[in-house]
């Protein structure tokens, strides 16, 4: 089976990481974007050098997907260890265990702890609970790769705890872009839920507070699907079982055909095939189909099950992110949940870089009233924060102005190379959330950045990094931003050393007084 080119790129990281030392790494693919053959082909490479690779997952259906991959994509069989089932004797070097066999004493003590030279874990944001850490402090020196598709920070930094690097990240907005997923349009119900008394539980909104939030607005939420959801086929997730099987009866009231499955039908594969063969037009849920179903002509989704946790959020959205023949987009329902908690999920997470985005998005969609695609949504809240950042940057060197430093504000040096990673920057790991180094400050200084500025380790390793590569390619230095700025000229970030140090030597020929008569700095942009 062919890789794709970020597949290959994605392979490639992982196993540069491992030789390099780093024994527990992160592969971040949005939903949709085959992990599970690029997590094939790297236990693959692995077997061929007489490895032995565990591959772990919580729950059985991911076992059998994980299974039927690797025959179909490297044409290796794979031993199984769960229940009754062991791998202990058998000549398969992969193996698929289910975490809940394995996390037991009893069953890791038939192993020795180097048995296994490779573990790696489907839906890593599961691998910071207990269970999973039994697993890797059996095997000490194995070799550890966690996929997950979850594309928030907030997430990485829980994740950071278990591991010590990101391998290789591919993007929602990436996949989107390249074609790999389908657009997704986002719309905003102007139906307002009171959401004020849901309490938390376990690190996510209580599945019962947020069944009695929503169940007296089940009808009006029929109401409003029969305006979007007519023409497609559309997932419905809700908190409780009872709940999703009141809203199947009240959607087939409004005239569509609605099926309900959960954990306890009987029927549910045959109800699934008939979703997927057309007979229904909606499916309710009660969280069973957030991970191991795939239905790539799912082409709108509603989340009645409001979450906290990006990675959840993220697996229920990626229902609907599949290709598929004759499909458009993904359709996206998004109501206004009354409420003040700005950690609950909204479409925005799903594509923007940092909360003062995603809060721009958020609003710009209440106020849009139509569905509106994301990537755009996007590209407009981006472009709204950044005129926010300009006009703030712009009152806080006002202020600065009677200061005589001789340093550039980390701020300033951001907006004037338009450095969106740097002013977006959240840290992930634990060592890039601590205080900046004596040795990091020194080298800011040195090129002319204020360090008391910059908060942690980790930031401040990156603009020593844009610093040193903007050195190699001949670009403005932060001293040169900070003089010609202060005359008025605009992103002087994006000058070359030479064509800055041309404009210095002009000024202070001038005595420092003014600029050259013929240039207006405001319009400025230098030639060549």
């Amino acid at each position: 089976m062919e890789l794709r080119p970020y597949q290959k790129a994605a392979k490639t990281a992982v196993l540069s990481e491992w030789e390099n030392g780093t024994k527990r790494t992160l592969l971040v693919l949005p939903t949709g974007c085959g992990k599970t053959i690029v997590f094939a082909k790297i236990a693959e490479e692995r077997v061929r050098h007489t490895d032995r690779v565990l591959i772990l997952a919580h729950r059985g259906e991911l076992l059998e997907q994980a299974a039927d991959k690797i025959m179909q994509a490297c044409g290796l069989g794979c031993s199984v260890e769960k229940a009754e089932q062991s791998c202990i004797g058998q000549w398969y070097r992969i193996t698929v265990g289910s975490v809940q066999t394995l996390m037991r004493e009893q069953r890791l003590a038939k192993f020795s702890h180097d048995y296994f030279d490779v573990i790696i874990i489907d839906e890593a944001h599961h691998a910071v609970s207990d269970s999973y850490q039994r697993i890797l402090a059996h095997f000490p020196d194995a070799d550890v790769l966690g996929v997950t598709a979850t594309p928030d920070r907030g997430d990485m930094q829980n994740l950071g705890k278990v591991f010590d690097s990101l391998a290789y990240e591919y993007t929602l907005p990436q996949a989107i872009k390249e074609k790999y997923l389908c657009p997704i349009q986002a719309v905003t119900i102007p139906l307002k839920i009171d959401f004020t008394g849901v309490s938390v539980q376990a690190g996510d909104f209580k599945a019962s507070d947020v069944d009695s939030a929503i169940e007296p607005y089940l009808e009006q939420i029929a109401k409003e699907m029969q305006n979007y959801c007519r023409n497609r086929k559309t997932v419905v997730f809700l908190p409780l079982i009872k709940t999703s099987q009141k809203f199947r009866d009240i959607l087939n009231q409004h005239g569509f055909h609605a099926a309900e499955v959960n954990g306890e039908s009987d029927d549910r594969a045959e109800i699934l095939q008939d979703f997927e063969a057309g007979k229904y037009n909606v499916l309710c849920n009660s969280m069973l189909l957030t991970e191991g179903w795939d239905c790539p002509s799912v082409d709108c989704v509603i989340v009645l099950r409001p979450t906290k946790v990006r990675s959840l959020y993220s697996q229920m959205v990626g229902r609907g992110t599949r290709l598929s023949e004759g499909k458009e987009n993904l359709l996206l329902l998004d109501f206004l949940w009354h409420t003040e908690r700005h950690e609950l999920c909204r479409p925005a997470c799903l594509i923007a870089e940092n909360n003062e985005v995603a809060q721009k998005i958020t609003d710009n969609l209440a106020q849009a009233g139509c569905p509106v695609d994301l990537e755009e949504a996007e590209k407009q809240a981006a472009e709204d924060v950044v005129a926010q950042r300009e006009a703030s940057l712009a009152k806080t060197l006002h202020e600065m102005k009677g200061r005589k430093k001789k340093l550039v504000d980390p701020l300033q040096f951001e907006m004037s190379i338009q450095a969106e990673d740097l002013s977006g920057y959240v840290p992930a790991f634990g060592w890039e959330a601590a205080p900046p180094s004596d040795a990091q400050k020194i080298a800011l200084e040195k090129a002319g950045i204020f360090p008391d500025e910059i908060e942690c380790a980790g930031k401040a390793s990156l603009i020593l990094d844009r610093l040193n590569k903007r050195k190699r390619e001949g670009l403005s230095t932060p001293k040169q931003i900070r003089c010609l700025e202060r005359y008025g000229f605009q992103h002087v970030g994006e000058w070359t050393f030479q064509q800055a140090s041309n404009m210095v030597t002009r000024i202070a020929s001038l005595g420092w007084r003014h600029v050259p008569s013929e240039i207006d700095p405001a319009t400025y942009i230098p030639e060549g």
